[in-house]
């Protein structure tokens, strides 16, 4: 089983749990628009460094660990 065929397994598994959504277009999955109505599930759209560079945005003192943190609202 491939990782993409894995994937599309778990999304439809969960789909099939949470029941009738409203449907996001594929571009504004893309874009990490957000999850269901609440604003603590959405994810901003933020360019990732690479792992080279280093610095937390949050925090510059300290290095990225990719807690995603900065992505969201922080709920």
């Amino acid at each position: 089983m491939t990782e993409q065929e894995l994937r599309a397994l778990i999304r439809e598994s969960i789909a099939k749990h949470l029941g009738p959504s409203v449907p996001r277009s594929a571009a504004a999955a893309e874009a990490g628009a957000a999850w269901g109505e609440h604003a603590s599930h959405g994810l901003l759209p933020l360019a990732r460094g690479s792992d080279g560079d280093g610095a937390c945005l949050i925090e510059p003192a300290v290095r990225c660990t990719h807690c995603g943190y900065c992505l969201s609202y922080g709920h």
